[in-house]
């Protein structure tokens, strides 16, 4: 039998990705569109939907905070309406919550925090699991951290949620399995970009050093010594979806240079 190159089109796909207008969303959707897929994205900016658009018109969107149960209902009439079905979900959606000492964390900040990253993310599952199922199978993938393995000072509510994102996706897996739904959570690293320099300017400020300082430390711990980029994330999470990953689901599937520990 001979060898031949992985099969990593996504040609025909119906595609939803969350925050999809910026960063590892945007990467993201036009990585499946390049490779051949049919993309909705969401997002909680307009001004960011707005940018994207004139950047990608044959791409749809809607604007929805996914933390809403309403403007998700919302998000996947859109979704019928331009796909017609969908063979992959990313749920991208989150937000970096406070950077605090655990006693000073402002309760409204740790339940802004889960309410994104956790309960949108299922808000979100649970509409677009049926909608997999009718098409007979497909892949979800859900954006945790390497915080959703190590742990995390001064961002606890984050890392909680990263952790509980890895367990959801274990669950789920097991769930969707015989529907030939692949369900992986992705674990990034330190991303390149706007927000990750947010996260240091913050991280700097709680810790009484420098933006650079907190950005040296950053990938000090990292095997490679490098940050990554939103397109590596992508591009993992379009082979999972794939052909060539059809029998990869129930994993936490780090790109991140090995990051040893988070500190």
């Amino acid at each position: 039998m001979s060898a031949r190159a992985p099969d990593v089109s996504t040609k025909g796909f119906r595609v939803l990705v969350t925050a999809g207008a910026s960063g590892i969303g945007r990467a993201t959707a036009e990585t499946f569109q390049a490779a051949g897929a049919k993309v909705h994205i969401c997002d909680v900016s307009t001004e960011a939907l707005a940018q994207f658009k004139q950047a990608n018109p044959g791409i749809t969107q809607s604007v929805c905070d996914v933390s809403d149960l309403r403007q998700v209902d919302q998000l996947f009439a859109d979704v019928k309406q331009h796909l017609g079905g969908l063979d992959v979900l990313v749920n991208n959606a989150g937000i970096a919550g406070p950077t605090a000492v655990v006693e000073e964390t402002k309760p409204e900040d740790w339940e802004r925090t889960m309410a994104v990253n956790l309960n949108g993310m299922f808000y979100c599952t649970r509409l677009g699991v049926p909608m997999l199922k009718a098409a007979g199978g497909g892949s979800i993938a859900n954006l945790s951290s390497t915080a959703g393995r190590l742990g995390f000072p001064y961002r606890s509510p984050y890392a909680a949620t990263k952790w509980g994102v890895v367990g959801f996706t274990q669950s789920i897996a097991m769930e969707l399995g015989e529907f030939n739904i692949r369900v992986n959570a992705i674990l990034p690293g330190v991303v390149a970009g706007d927000r990750i320099d947010r996260v240091m300017t913050a991280r700097a400020k709680a810790r009484g050093v420098s933006v650079e300082q907190a950005k040296k430390e950053a990938v000090e711990h990292v095997s490679m010594r490098t940050m990554v980029s939103a397109q590596d994330i992508a591009n993992m999470i379009v082979f999972l979806a794939s052909d060539a990953g059809k029998h990869v689901s129930g994993q936490s599937m780090p790109v991140c240079g090995n990051v040893e520990t988070l500190r």
